[in-house]
This record gives C-alpha cells, sequence and structure tokens, in this order.
C-alpha cells in the first residue's frame, strides 16, 4: 500500500487504503502484516509515508483489540540487514510511535543479520517480550540451521518465507524443520506477487516505475514464461475459485500450519482473497494444481545474498 508496487499518489489513495483494511476486519481477517521498512523515502532520502503509519490510522478507528499485528526490524536503508540491539531498539520504537500502540503482537527478524550471531539477536528479543513491547518472535529468510539456533534460545512461534506454487525451495528442508519444532510457517508472496491472481498478464500492466520492473521473473523471457497458462485459468473456473483463490487454497492445502498473507490495496481483491478458504482441494486436485503451474524461471530477488537460498 505503500512502497514498492507501483508509482501511484499513496496519500490520495488512503481512502481506499482504509476501505480495504476495513473490509478485511469486516470479512474476518484480523492478522496485519507490514514493517519499519515498508516507506517511500522522500528525495532527501528521508521517509516519506510508512505502511506501519497507514496501518495505526486503521486501529484507531477500529480499535486495537481487533488487529494482530505482525511487523518487520532489521533491513535499514539502503538495503542491508541489521540484528544489533541498536537498531531492534530504535525500530521496534519508531514502529510503536507509528502504530500508535504499546505492543506487538508477532515480531519478525526481516533478514538474517551476517555480522550479529542470531543468539545474540534472540537474547534481545527475549528481552523485549518480556518488557511487555512484543509478545510472540518470527524470523523471515532463515535457514534450517539458523531457525534451530534462534529456537534454541526462545521459541520462534512463525517463519514468513516465500512460498507459492512458482515458488517452492522452502520445501525441502525448511517446512520439515519449523514442523519439526512446532513453528507456524507464513508464506509470503502466495501469488507470486500478482502473476497467479491473472492480473498481470503483459508487461504493460505494470507502471515503468514498479519495483517489480526489476526482479528477474519479470524481466526479458522469464516474464512470458511465468505468467499461468489457460489451463490454470480453467482449472480454477472447474472448481469453482477465481485463479487467485486456486494459488492460496493450494497453500492451505499444505497444512494447518500453514497461513499465506497475499497482499492488497483493493477491497474488492480482499474479499475475493478471504473467499479462498472455502475452496477445498482433494489430494488429486492438488496434483492437477501442481501440474498447470510449474516453478518459476528466474531468481526471486535481483540480488540473492539475503535470502536463505544462498546460505544453504
Amino acid at each position: 500500500m505503500t512502497a514498492f508496487y507501483g508509482s501511484f499518489d499513496r496519500e490520495a489513495q488512503e481512502e481506499e487504503n482504509q476501505r480495504t483494511i476495513a473490509k478485511a476486519l469486516e470479512v474476518g481477517i484480523n492478522l496485519f502484516d507490514t514493517a519499519w521498512i515498508y516507506q517511500s523515502f522522500g528525495a532527501d532520502g528521508k521517509e516519506n509515508v510508512t505502511n506501519e503509519a497507514l496501518l495505526g490510522r486503521a486501529i484507531k478507528i477500529h480499535g486495537r483489540d481487533k488487529f494482530i499485528i505482525a511487523t518487520k526490524f532489521g533491513i535499514v536503508p539502503p538495503l542491508s540487514a541489521d540484528g544489533s540491539e541498536a537498531t531492534i531498539r530504535s525500530q521496534l520504537a519508531d514502529s510503536l510511535a507509528r502504530l500508535d500502540t504499546d505492543y506487538i503482537d508477532l515480531y519478525y527478524q526481516h533478514r538474517m543479520d551476517p555480522k550479529t550471531p542470531i543468539e545474540e539477536t534472540m537474547r534481545v528479543l527475549k528481552s523485549l517480550v518480556e518488557e511487555g513491547k512484543i509478545r510472540y518472535i518470527g524470523l523471515s529468510e532463515c535457514t534450517p540451521s539458523e531457525l534451530r539456533r534462534a529456537h534454541a534460545v526462545y521459541p520462534i512461534t512463525a517463519i514468513q518465507m516465500e512460498w507459492s506454487l512458482q515458488t517452492r525451495s522452502i520445501e525441502a528442508e525448511v517446512v520439515p524443520t519449523a514442523r519439526e519444532l512446532g513453528v507456524g510457517i507464513v508464506p509470503y508472496s502466495p501469488l507470486g506477487r500478482g502473476l497467479l491472481s491473472a492480473t498481470i498478464t503483459k508487461k504493460e500492466d505494470l507502471d515503468p516505475k514498479d519495483w517489480r520492473m526489476n526482479l528477474p521473473r519479470f524481466s526479458g523471457d522469464n516474464f512470458e514464461k511465468n505468467v499461468p497458462k489457460a489451463s490454470f485459468q480453467e482449472l480454477a473456473s472447474e472448481l469453482g475459485a477465481t485463479p487467485a483463490q486456486l494459488a492460496l487454497a493450494w497453500l492451505h492445502a499444505q497444512g494447518e500450519d500453514v497461513f499465506p498473507i497475499p497482499g492488497t490495496k483493493s477491497s474488492s481483491r480482499i474479499v475475493e482473497n478471504a473467499g479462498a478458504v472455502h475452496v477445498k482441494l482433494s489430494g488429486e486436485q492438488v496434483k492437477r494444481v501442481e501440474q498447470a503451474v510449474p516453478e518459476a524461471e528466474g531468481d526471486r530477488y535481483q540480488a540473492m545474498t539475503s535470502t536463505f537460498d544462498a546460505r544453504l
């Protein structure tokens, strides 16, 4: 809603953003995921519009008890990982102020910091739980080893990892480790950043300034290869679902410990996404869905150095 996707006037978008959040609450969605780094920076390099402040205004409208808030720390401009105590406490203070709340429900380390041992980061997070500033701890883009090391210091509640029909690299090692430890799995970009929802079928569907234009999967010949074939839409129609609902239903079918977080800035899309919980897939249907959508061509990011794949 406030960074990366598109170049619309984010302040002018406020009304629809708030309508979308209200509609989410109305249909039973109460987990909202944000991050310190989800913000637009002005020409002077200072923050302009932040996603946390947007969510904070929604909390003020509807009440804190309506929301389970997840936010993330540990990416500092321009885009480097920092899990030091100084950064954690500074970014948490910013997040609490923007969200206008006394506590964060689920606090994720956004990216693993190669300079700070994860045990040190976890000891700080454990102290924040004891101080009542955060309730639960999560990790994002962690390897199985990093998850085990962190969990040994203090229980990890959830890991946020990219997982979709087109991105399945966590299935071999990360998912089994999370399940062994009893850690929930929160797939981000479950709709392939728009490719699986049939909203992006040609390059012209994206604003030239959209961040996705720089991603390998949206570049060169990869884009056409990664747009799902008509058979996927036909299968969705056969099963009484939209493509987005089918992609989300496939993730729901992976287990009761899987909680996908599709992003949207549209009140109509939030209703569509919520409808995925009513699409129940049999084992045979899961296989058909997987056959219709192969894994994507190209890396997930322009630079993969901060992803878990680079450290396996």
